[in-house]
């Protein structure tokens, strides 16, 4: 398991606590270190004033009766001694023959000492230092520590003094209680203060990170983008390092607007091209379908001879390509109106039908011209009641149209492609619709890049390939039929999806229930009536330029429908658009 990362202010705090705390150890260290030698010199100079005492009597005069009758040890209880001093008389080897221990600082002091007893005599005897060593600290059983000396008495005795340092290391204890505990609150007095120090500090780069954070959830990918977002001011002064960032950010910030303008401006010139080439294709392209067909019934005529089987080949050919043709202006001419916002024809519209329309025009078109036999498998899994929605049957239609070519054509002989519409499984939840086969699956890498525009799986396919149902002329793929699928179920709110591995492709739509779709559908008609206006002007323009003069009437396809009229719906349009590989 990772471990989580530090934010920067943590990072900070603790970094400073620990160079507080270092900075405390080491002057506390060095104090008790002074403290100590400064308390047990004072403690050593009282030692050493008292081996002096029994070194020899004080003063010039005879000693005390008293004094003499103690002998070697009898400036124990001479007075001038801190409660707890003892005095030990060692003999030549070593052991301690004779000891007292003042427990009275009074005139009964000689009276009241008491000997060492024979684990403290042990104690002393193991320990003791000898002539000249100086003081040493001894532990002695039930008196506690003790600072001892040697000293030799004038009569020639070797004699061991030892004052209490209990009270010296009583001192010591406290200070380092007391340090420790003014270190632990002022390291925590620390941390609260750094913390709210280095969290004023860290502000301004919240606030710029914050700035970063609202332009990540633009939606920049696509459309008109104003990217006005920009870091304060006050944050992007360069004379602080937050405020270098924050300049960074805002010059950084304009490049990418500008460039998203750019891209915009390049997108709309390309949409307005594309939507009126394709307009003002439409009628040299219904021309050439025209005069095709009326060659052909005219040399069938009296008047004219048959046609020899290349000439026949040759027309069939060039009405197939115009038809293929057409359904690319067309397609191209949707996706432009779908792209600019072009308001759709919604209404309450019940799925079934248009589910079950679909699949007998695409059993249909599987039979072929020659009514043989579906080369594939259709089923329906529909629910038993009727599934509205707020859409444009006719563009949905087109949907359905779409996915159902798409699976006939890149499939092999004998998949089962299945339908289904569910109803929502809860209250305000989405319908699902599912267009699925067991066929070979779209290989993954490809598996991204089903809905871009011109996408197709085998490049290296001709355009007029097919699955050969006895038409004799196959349109080929467009690769917008996925395109268009997306933008139309995006125009209606919704989303589509795509899931494939081998012996499964599973294309699934959501759309919004009926009321949430109706919310949507009008704000996206309110919202693009500018677009439509404008897109009225040109229209009328490409309205008044007509095919030019010909032979004769033009049996063909009629007139030009318009820029206003949706292209019509095609049963094998973009029927090459499913990345899969032939089989």
């Amino acid at each position: 398991m990772l471990r989580r990362p530090w934010t920067l202010r943590t990072r900070l705090v603790v970094s400073a606590v620990s160079l507080i705390a270092v900075v405390a150890a080491v002057i506390g260290t060095v104090t008790a270190i002074a403290f100590h030698s400064y308390m047990y010199g004072k403690l050593d100079d009282q030692l050493h004033s008292v081996a002096e005492r029994a070194q020899r009597p004080p003063g010039p005069g005879p000693l005390p009766q008293a004094l003499r009758a103690a002998g070697p040890l009898g400036f124990v209880g001479g007075g001038g001694q801190p409660l707890g001093t003892f005095g030990a008389l060692l003999g030549e080897d070593g052991d301690v023959t004779a000891s007292k221990v003042v427990e009275d600082s009074g005139l009964r002091a000689q009276e009241s000492a008491k000997p060492l007893t024979g684990e403290q005599r042990s104690a002393l005897e193991e320990a003791a230092p000898g002539t000249g060593e100086g003081a040493r600290s001894v532990d002695l059983p039930g008196l506690g520590g003790y600072r001892v000396e040697a000293a030799t008495t004038t009569e020639g005795y070797t004699v061991l003094v030892g004052i209490p340092s209990a009270e010296v290391s009583g001192a010591l204890t406290t200070l380092i209680v007391v340090e420790v505990c003014v270190t632990a609150a002022g390291l925590l007095a620390a941390s609260i203060a750094g913390t709210v120090l280095v969290g004023v500090a860290l502000r301004p780069l919240r606030r710029v990170a914050a700035t970063a954070t609202r332009v990540s959830e633009l939606p920049l990918h696509s459309g008109e983008v104003a990217l006005l977002e920009r870091v304060p001011d006050a944050e992007a002064d360069p004379r602080t390092e937050v405020g270098q960032v924050g300049a960074a950010l805002n010059r950084m910030l304009g490049h990418v607007g500008s460039a998203l303008t750019a891209r915009q401006e390049s997108e709309t010139r390309v949409r307005q091209f594309v939507a009126d080439a394709s307009h003002e294709l439409r009628t040299p392209l219904a021309s050439i379908r025209g005069y095709a067909e009326l060659t052909r019934r005219a040399t069938g005529s009296r008047e004219a001879p048959e046609p020899d089987p290349v000439t026949r080949h040759a027309l069939g050919r060039i009405e197939s390509e115009a038809d293929r043709m057409t359904g690319l202006v067309e397609d191209l001419l949707l996706l432009a109106r779908l792209d600019s916002g072009r308001p759709l024809s919604y209404g309450s519209t019940d799925l079934l039908p248009l589910v079950v329309d679909a699949i007998g025009d695409a059993r249909a078109a599987d039979r072929g011209a020659r009514g043989q036999d579906a080369l594939h498998r259709w089923r329906l899994e529909l629910p038993a009641e009727p599934v509205t929605v707020r859409a444009d049957p006719d563009r949905f239609q087109q949907v359905l149209v779409n996915l159902l070519a798409n699976a006939r054509t890149h499939t092999p002989p004998g998949t089962t492609v299945t339908v289904s519409v569910r109803p929502p499984v809860r209250a305000g939840g989405p319908v699902a619709l599912e267009v699925r086969d067991d066929g070979p699956g779209i290989p993954a890498e490809l598996l991204p890049h089903v809905f871009e525009r011109f996408a197709r799986g085998d490049a290296s396919r001709s355009r007029g390939a097919g699955t050969g149902t006895g038409t004799g002329t196959a349109t080929g793929s467009t690769g917008l039929g996925l395109a268009i699928v997306q933008a139309v179920v995006s125009a209606h709110g919704g989303r589509v999806r795509v899931e494939s591995e081998p012996g499964r492709t599973v294309f699934a739509i959501e759309l919004p229930a009926e009321a949430e779709a109706t919310c949507r559908a009008e704000s996206a008609e309110a919202g693009a009536e500018a677009e439509a206006e404008a897109e009225a002007q040109p229209a009328r323009h490409a309205e008044s330029a007509g095919p030019g003069p010909g032979p004769g009437p033009n049996p063909g396809p009629g007139p030009d429908p318009g820029p206003g009229a949706e292209p019509a719906l095609r049963a094998d349009s973009q029927g090459g658009d499913r990345l899969s590989t032939p089989v």
